[in-house]
């Protein structure tokens, strides 16, 4: 590896983690994560690919900015720039994008090739990265358009990452080569959000609250603290309680408000509610794992 490449390789790392350290406390502290730091480290992830691909050609580079280009659209609100007639398409004109770049991605890869003079690796990865994530966000796999944009910015930031710093099997580094590590920052992070109801489970059972399977997802409150928890209400429930549709922090909370003082005035004292996963959080610690030790999965599939 060149001094170029380790100084770029540093770099992708050191605003990854930066980055979704900040996205992880923001999401802990109000389940809102600005826009402004994805642009950011988009931007970030677009120079460094840039300086990467300077000595290959004009091909790598042009490839590079229209990829680059395909995840920072998301990040800006462009649509709200071009007035409601824009808007109304806005959709429709995102989807034209993707075919767009897929299509000149394809027809590159097969005229120059895929390589340091051609099409880079990592310039498929970004598209097969966005593609994926914007899959999950439209069947609800993704709740949240942050988890969709921190997937979609670590695809570009490290496109790929095939060595995890401690020793993994030599089948799991060989997937690592060609997997995005977006994805396998989400797959470790999906791992590691395993101990959610196992968490819940445990303190229901100190608590004497158990509640069958739903003591795995949930656990109940004094109603006058539903206003003041990042939680959903789900028993009882109540038509002033906040859905998941809710676009803000303040308009959940006044949801949540709401509800509370409705079932105070009907003399319910405790509630049943499940908590609202700040899922970047859980996107943080997958990319850290995924830099310690690769793809989890793969990891255990090596083994088997």
């Amino acid at each position: 590896m060149s001094a170029v490449d380790a100084g770029v390789l540093t770099a992708r790392v050191v605003v990854l983690l930066a980055g979704f350290a900040v996205a992880a406390g923001s999401d802990l502290r109000s389940r809102e994560v600005t826009d402004r730091l994805w642009q950011a480290m988009g931007v970030a992830g677009v120079v460094l690919g840039l300086v990467l691909f300077a000595g290959g050609g004009d091909v790598p580079l042009l490839v590079w900015l229209l990829v680059g280009l395909l995840v920072l659209e998301h990040m800006f609100a462009w649509d709200e720039a071009f007035g409601p007639t824009v808007e109304r398409y806005a959709n429709a004109l995102e989807i034209a994008g993707y075919a767009v770049v897929v299509v000149v991605v394809a027809v590159l890869a097969d005229r120059v090739g895929v390589g340091s003079s051609g099409v880079p690796v990592a310039a498929i990865a970004v598209v097969a990265t966005v593609v994926f994530a914007r899959l999950l966000f439209e069947f609800g796999v993704l709740y949240g358009a942050a988890d969709a944009k921190a997937l979609m910015v670590a695809g570009l930031v490290l496109p790929l990452f095939a060595t995890p710093l401690l020793p993994v099997p030599s089948n799991a580094t060989l997937g690592l080569s060609v997997l995005p590590f977006a994805l396998t920052v989400l797959m470790d992070a999906a791992i590691c959000s395993i101990v959610v109801p196992v968490f819940l489970g445990i303190r229901n059972a100190a608590r004497h609250d158990l509640r069958g399977a739903r003591s795995f997802t949930g656990y109940s409150i004094p109603t006058e603290e539903l206003p003041f928890r990042f939680v959903w209400l789900r028993d009882p429930t109540v038509d002033s309680a906040p859905d998941e549709e809710a676009e803000t922090s303040e308009e959940d909370r006044a949801g949540r408000e709401a509800a509370a003082r409705e079932l105070a005035a009907k003399g319910v004292r405790r509630v049943w509610v499940s908590p609202q996963l700040p899922f970047v959080v859980f996107l943080a610690v997958g990319a850290v794992v995924g830099l310690l030790a690769g793809n989890l999965v793969l990891d255990l599939l090596a083994l088997v």
